[in-house]
């Protein structure tokens, strides 16, 4: 039984081996062949050039960027938000692999949280199935369902998307899910009810309102969104943050689009799930949408791990073109491919769709999305007027900003020679005037950020060849022998053997003596080499790390006892080494103090044990 107290090591094993870390990383990155080793852009941090790297050998992970390494059980820990029995089960699912909870000597008892999640989703499920019933079979859903049928939401979609209606009363659910054995304290932590004003009893949160079931990635329901009938406020209430309901993390429709997305690696990115259920319907089945938020780091994480390039499709208005500005920064900041589609009239991708259908939605919005610069640069001429001097000097000082920051050369003389149509300038030297202010604001560009775009993590940037680069620090030599030593025992029952009896567990780095202590044990198993395998059985987040970063060193593997017996007397010294620095320290203080006699009588000492070293 493993340390979590909830699944069998030989489950656990069965599940590492029957899952290849390639195929359960290659869902989420792009990886290509570099030698022994596979690389990609590292999904747990924003970076521009690829620094993660997946072992098939070795059937790990490990990023040199941000330090994550691991198993597949840890990639979809870290990815999907899992908990540690969440991924195995998920990863046995993947692999056909029947996992029975129980209890007794065989099982230990559930995680209490992990049981509260389970009963929440199932929660879910259930009210999502009332409010869909109650929508299209009877009488108190008809007029939601009018509601939505006048809005161009068919049936067809109505199914597609589980959308219900919450009728008014005020303790439907609430006694449909207490006849259903359901803890309504439990419940309103979910928040599915409420409790009443007077802390006597429960009520149902969404009365009257057309019902939205948001799910998350594995599609499951976490969560509503309701829509008013009547015009009272607020008109969207969704679930309050819980357990299971973040709104700045979860992205709608994603379990839905995401197969979409793996044929094509394109993102349509709405505002609203009214846009994404809309787009649907004109076959753009790759669409998802935030939750009534601004995107955040979290979102934009989720969307690298679904697809390469994001089309933002937001509202024509004011408010929704602002949000796409901030947006495509956070967006290209991670290493996402963005263009942006361009509605007409101030429209929401819902009222194009109806005003113009779905073929022209398909073709001259989402196929016909400019870039970024072209986006920017349109923004800017609606709010400058160029009947004027000053209105023309202002937009093309604004206009050259945004061009200067374009990397192609090519891209960037296109811009310009649209600028100087667009300020009705003709002739080689009007354009010869406009490539030189572009040069010149991209100068002071590169002085304001010689780092590149990267900050926090410069030695990972495209544009860092001007940085000092600081030499790594150099290891002590027995830290060096220590890393061989567990490196050469990650692949050889043997040696380990021989380190156990001449050494045991006298590392000097309390991380490396703790490693070697699991592997004496999982060898101690009668278990064969197998580093995913071993590395499942260290529960502890730096270790993990640590383990798969000496995984990673290039260690001839032969059984060279000379070569162990070396590293091995390397890491003995160093007590050693200690005791005479502690001793040196010692003499120098009886010195200062007059003590002639315990000075020299310590440098006695010293003699002694620098002559030990030399044997």
């Amino acid at each position: 039984m493993n340390g979590y107290g909830l699944i069998p090591d030989e489950v656990r094993d069965e599940v590492l081996k029957r899952n290849d870390i390639v195929d359960i990383v290659g869902q989420y990155v792009h990886l290509s062949k570099n030698g022994k080793y596979l690389k990609g852009l590292c999904p747990f941090h924003s970076e521009k050039t690829p620094s993660f790297t997946v072992t098939p050998e070795k059937q790990i992970f490990h990023c040199y960027g941000c330090g994550k390494s691991g198993t597949a059980i840890q990639f979809v820990m870290g990815l999907e938000g899992y908990s540690y029995p969440e991924a195995i089960t998920h990863l046995a699912e993947l692999a056909g692999i029947p996992i029975i909870w129980g209890s007794g000597d065989s099982y230990a008892e559930r995680n209490p949280r992990n049981e509260a999640k389970d009963r929440l989703i199932e929660a879910h499920e259930l009210t999502a199935k009332m409010y869909h019933y109650i929508l299209m079979n009877t009488t108190e859903g008809q007029e939601a369902l009018r509601y939505l049928r006048e809005r161009g939401i068919n049936d067809k979609l109505i199914e597609q998307f589980q959308i219900g209606y919450a009728p008014p009363n005020w303790d439907m659910i609430v006694k449909f899910l207490t006849k259903r054995q359901f803890d309504l304290a439990l419940v309103e932590k979910g928040g599915i009810v409420s409790a009443r004003t007077n802390g006597e009893g429960y009520v149902d949160r969404f009365r009257n309102r057309v019902m939205f079931p948001i799910w998350d990635r594995r599609g499951r329901i976490v969560g509503f969104a309701g829509r008013v009938l009547d015009g009272s406020q607020p008109k969207y209430l969704n679930s309050p943050e819980t357990m299971l309901f973040n709104k700045s993390k979860l992205l709608y429709n994603v379990h839905q689009a995401r197969p979409h997305i793996k044929r094509s690696g394109e993102i349509v990115l709405f505002e609203g799930f009214a846009d994404v259920i809309q787009a649907w319907e004109a076959q753009v089945m790759n669409g998802v949408a935030t939750m009534g938020t601004a995107l955040t780091s979290e979102h934009v994480q989720l969307l690298k791990q679904l697809g390469d390039s994001v089309t933002l499709c937001y509202d024509g208005d004011d408010a929704g073109q602002a949000a796409a500005m901030k947006s495509i920064d956070l967006l290209e900041g991670s290493g996402l491919h963005v263009a942006v589609a361009m509605l007409p009239d101030r429209m929401d991708p819902d009222e194009f769709i109806k005003a113009h259908g779905a073929e022209r939605f398909r073709h001259a919005i989402i196929a016909s999305a400019v870039t970024p610069t072209k986006f920017k640069l349109i923004s800017l001429r609606r709010n400058h007027i160029l009947l004027e001097d000053d209105g023309k000097r202002r937009f093309k000082d604004a206009a050259l900003r945004v061009v200067a920051q374009v990397e192609s050369p090519v891209e960037r003389e296109m811009h310009l020679k649209e600028l100087a149509s667009l300020l009705e300038l003709s002739g080689d030297s009007a354009i010869a005037s406009l490539k030189q202010e572009c040069a010149n604001i991209r100068q002071k560009l590169q002085k304001n950020n010689q780092n590149g775009d990267n900050q926090d993590n410069w030695w990972n940037n495209v544009r860092n060849d001007k940085q000092v680069i600081t030499p790594p620090v150099l290891r002590p030599a027995y830290v060096y022998a220590e890393r061989s030593l567990l490196a050469l025992m990650f692949q050889d029952i043997e040696v380990s053997n021989y380190v156990e009896r001449n050494l045991g567990e006298q590392f000097n780095v309390d991380d490396h003596a703790a490693l070697a202590a699991y592997l004496y044990a999982y060898y101690a198993q009668g278990k064969e080499p197998d580093f995913s395998c071993y590395l499942a059985t260290l529960q502890d987040d730096r270790l993990e790390k640590t383990a798969a970063s000496i995984s990673m060193a290039e260690v001839p593997l032969r059984n060279d006892t000379a070569l162990l017996d070396d590293y091995i007397g390397q890491i003995l010294k160093v007590p050693r080494h200690r005791e005479i620095e502690r001793k040196k320290e010692e003499m120098v203080q009886a010195e200062r103090s007059g003590d002639i006699l315990r000075a020299a009588q310590i440098a006695q000492d010293i003699i002694a044990l620098e002559q030990q070293l030399k044997r």
